[in-house]
């Protein structure tokens, strides 16, 4: 090997070490990754839960389909769930109180994007993804089916409500 290819791998590798070291301190520090909670479960099973939540904390309905709007108290376990092509309950949160929101998806894979924030996830059938959120400002936010889904797929948002 000649001396400037010695000099290259040199560099690529020190960058490379550099790079994994540095994912390994945002991950610890960077404070943006959200939980890995998942859990096997059966779509009934889930649309279970969400049903019964809904029937529990419903406080209006909204839109032609009569899309139940969820109050529930601060610090409560909040399920939402994906299905062709719609987001199911609408949310309605209090800011600064937490929440552990669980979604799942009835039939295909979907993806949860929390707009205008940055949270990303992929939502699969008979898995039960669970994270904890603050909310921190007031507002409406969207949310959007990321991963295609079929024919609808344009159509498939939701909403989560911030409110004092």
């Amino acid at each position: 090997m000649h001396w400037p290819e010695i000099i290259w791998i040199s560099i690529a590798f020190v960058w490379g070490l550099v790079m994994f070291l540095a994912m390994i301190y945002w991950h610890i520090e960077g404070e943006q990754n959200l939980s890995n909670e998942a859990y096997r479960i059966t779509p009934d099973a889930f649309a279970e839960k969400t049903e019964a939540m809904a029937e529990a904390y419903t406080v209006r309905e909204e839109g032609e389909t009569g899309i139940p709007v969820v109050h529930p108290p601060p610090g409560s376990e909040v399920y939402m769930l994906a299905r062709l092509w719609e987001w199911c309950p609408i949310l309605e949160l209090e800011k600064g109180q937490s929440y552990r929101l669980h979604l799942s998806s009835m039939d295909w894979q979907h993806g949860f994007s929390l707009q205008p924030t940055n949270i990303n996830l992929q939502v699969h059938p008979n898995y039960e993804m669970v994270l904890t959120i603050t909310p921190t400002e007031t507002g409406v936010f969207g949310v959007v089916c990321n991963e295609f889904c079929g024919i609808g797929h344009h159509d498939m948002v939701g909403r989560i409500y911030v409110v004092e």
